[in-house]
């Protein structure tokens, strides 16, 4: 683990249902390739607050990475239908384009 990783657990104790430090710790995951840990966080972070739509873009694309296409795909479906309904116009555009570019195999 790294020092950042820690300190964001210490804070996740302290409040687990915060959004921010679940996705700080699956983006500290990530970028460490603990991609089963980085998986852990982003799903825990979508149970407790399915409208953070940043997550379903960084977990597709982590899915994606994997191999894993078709559940990448789900992802960004429920993203593109999460950020419609929230009308996130930004992150909706960011998800329908990285779910045509899985599609497309670009």
């Amino acid at each position: 683990m790294t020092p950042r990783i820690d300190q964001l657990i210490s804070l996740l104790e302290n409040s687990p249902n915060d959004s921010f430090v679940l996705f700080a710790l699956a983006k500290e995951y990530q970028n460490i390739h603990e991609t089963e840990k980085a998986k852990q966080y982003y799903e825990a972070l979508l149970t407790t607050d399915e409208n953070y739509v940043g997550a379903y873009y960084h977990l597709g694309g982590l899915l994606a990475d994997e191999g894993l296409e078709d559940q990448a795909l789900e992802i960004y479906s429920k993203g593109i239908n999460i950020a419609n309904a929230i009308k996130d116009q930004h992150a909706l555009a960011e998800l329908k384009s990285a779910k045509l570019n899985l599609e497309l195999g670009l």
